[in-house]
């Protein structure tokens, strides 16, 4: 059988979606060229029934981008503006911690500033070294925790956030639904633990597992510094 030229021509059923989309891209000025398509090619709405042109279409998706765009970045203002208050809050917090002239003083100061600036319900400070004050010994920080409660604390890498650990039983009440344990150090290099601040919130979405610690490491750092400055000399 003899075979004619229209024979082989491809017919527009056998081009597939990927010849289409290939061709369209190797040839960036064909609406230019074919602008009367732009109109006459119809498309699904992606908002409802019916059909839309393609120039309406894209000019939905553009929306679209758009609306995400603009949700991200009021995320990250809002964000940028919390991070702001909260550096604030923290700076003030820095500057009272050093005003303060007595332990018991510099004890109702971090309860209160805590409860008040930081949305947090209890507050409690544990530590298990010696005070060099003999007159504060018997002081309700030094109140004894378990061995196994201290070197816990001493592990940890970064405060612990969420629920409160069958290990630490009995510290603040059972009644609260979310905890952050803070260890406290010497300084920065010493990662060896002298003792705890425990926080407690009724909100449970206030100190979450997930959560970011930065402001909690350098509120534990700030109020070590002040523990340390009070209450011992440095040979710890």
């Amino acid at each position: 059988m003899t075979t004619t030229p229209e024979d082989n021509q491809t017919t527009p059923e056998e081009i597939s979606a990927l010849e289409v989309a290939s061709y369209l891209r190797n040839h960036p000025y064909f609406f230019e060229q074919h602008a009367a398509l732009l109109t006459e090619i119809t498309l699904p709405s992606p908002h409802g029934s019916g059909v839309i042109s393609l120039s309406e279409r894209q000019q939905l998706a553009q929306r679209d981008k758009i609306r995400v765009l603009q949700s991200l970045m009021d995320q990250m203002i809002s964000n940028a503006e919390e991070n702001e208050a909260t550096g604030l809050k923290v700076h003030q917090f820095c500057l009272k911690l050093l005003e303060q002239r007595s332990f018991s003083a510099l004890k109702l100061l971090i309860g209160e500033a805590l409860r008040i600036d930081f949305n947090v319900t209890q507050t409690l400070i544990r530590i298990w070294v010696k005070p060099s004050n003999n007159a504060i010994a018997n002081d309700p920080v030094f109140t004894h925790v378990s061995d196994e409660f201290n070197d816990w604390v001493s592990a940890l890498k970064q405060p612990h956030c969420g629920g409160k650990p069958e290990i630490a039983t009995g510290l603040l009440d059972d009644n609260l639904h979310s905890f952050a344990f803070v260890p406290l150090y010497k300084n920065v290099s010493d990662q060896h633990a002298f003792g705890v601040l425990v926080l407690g919130a009724e909100d449970a979405q206030r100190f979450k597992a997930d959560m970011g610690t930065l402001y909690l490491e350098r509120i534990g750092e700030l109020i070590a510094a002040a523990l340390l400055n009070h209450l011992f000399t440095l040979n710890l």
